[in-house]
């Protein structure tokens, strides 16, 4: 069942379209990520969700009720920011009690008081008992897990996420997004999140939105998305370089590259052709390259080739018997790793 949908959704400042007529659908129970670069609109359209940004077309429902004149606080929604936006003169108990007591969501029969809710709640984040802790005490990642618990204590119809783990570091990053996901399935908390970290999209997502200049470019589960790219936009933006315009003609293509097998049922004539990094084979025989650059990866090596014909290529070989800058190696096309997009 839809619990978000917007229709036709514009926001435009001035002549400036932020938002473009976006159409999107969030189930209950669904965790969506809209992932995009800076200024494609995925923020301001949590904004829009949330009322805290008027919409110049198209509509915002929840729960299939029109939110157009819905203050923000009658929304039953919540927000958390990517700076936590926590109390300092508060302890972590009174920010957590704090969205209790702005909803009202606390003492109502069966509820319990505010003190057992916000025991539940940081007990649920992994912080019990931090109740009295004073806010400047906490490390980055127990902020965030505060501000978790304030966003969860009124128990929202659909939380938002404005890059939740922007500030903190990689490896604490990569451990809480685990616990994020399994804490959402196991509440069966409704989720629109906004992140440019697709690693991050990825990994908490049941579906990801690809956002540019205010429209959806590509909207699919995370294996769909990053197996079989829209575009060329999309693919870059995840990360992809190896993107050369090519002419396809049955199961070959021929690029500047030299000729490319592609999967059966690919697209014909002037396209262009993605081959992801692990796609990139020696070979006995096949494109001569000189390699230019060689990155320790922990579990491959990344290498950036330039062939003797066509722009430079990345590639990643095993750690054993990779080789060396200024080693020339002959490299090979796997068709499992190719896809055909549109051209531009």
């Amino acid at each position: 069942m839809t619990l978000l949908e917007l229709a036709g959704v514009s926001v435009r400042f001035g002549e400036r379209a932020v938002v473009d007529a976006v159409d999107l659908e969030v189930a209950e129970h669904e965790v969506v990520c809209v992932l995009g670069p800076s200024g494609s609109g995925k923020s301001t359209l949590l904004r829009v969700v949330a009322g805290l940004q008027p919409v110049s077309a198209g509509r915002v429902l929840l729960g299939g009720a029109d939110q157009a004149r819905v203050p923000v606080h009658r929304r039953g929604v919540g927000l958390m920011f990517q700076d936590h936006q926590l109390f300092p003169h508060r302890d972590v108990g009174g920010n957590v009690a704090f969205g209790l007591r702005m909803r009202g969501s606390a003492g109502r029969p069966g509820r319990g008081s505010y003190e057992e809710r916000v025991a539940e709640l940081l007990e649920l984040v992994g912080l019990p008992g931090a109740q009295g802790r004073p806010v400047a005490s906490l490390s980055g990642g127990e902020q965030q897990r505060v501000a978790l618990a304030r966003a969860l204590a009124p128990s929202p119809r659909l939380l938002m996420l404005d890059e939740p783990l922007g500030q903190l570091d990689r490896g604490l990053r990569e451990r809480l997004v685990v616990e994020l996901r399994e804490l959402f399935s196991r509440l069966g908390t409704t989720v629109l999140a906004v992140t440019h970290d697709q690693g991050e999209a990825f990994a908490l997502a049941d579906r990801v939105v690809v956002m540019r200049e205010g429209r959806i470019a590509q909207a699919g589960t995370p294996l769909e998305v990053w197996q079989r790219p829209a575009s060329e936009f999309v693919a870059r933006f995840l990360g992809f370089e190896n993107v050369i315009p090519a002419v396809v003609a049955g199961g070959a293509a021929v690029t500047a590259w030299g000729e490319v097998r592609v999967p059966a049922g690919s697209p014909q004539g002037e396209q262009n052709l993605l081959i992801r990094p692990a796609g990139v084979v020696q070979a006995a025989a096949g494109l001569r390259c000189e390699v230019l650059a060689r990155t320790f990866r922990g579990t491959h090596v990344a290498l950036r080739l330039r062939p003797e014909a066509g722009p430079e290529l990345e590639a990643e070989c095993g750690l054993a018997g990779a080789p060396t800058v200024g080693d020339r190696v002959a490299v090979a096309f796997s068709p499992a790793e190719v896809v055909v997009l549109p051209a531009a």
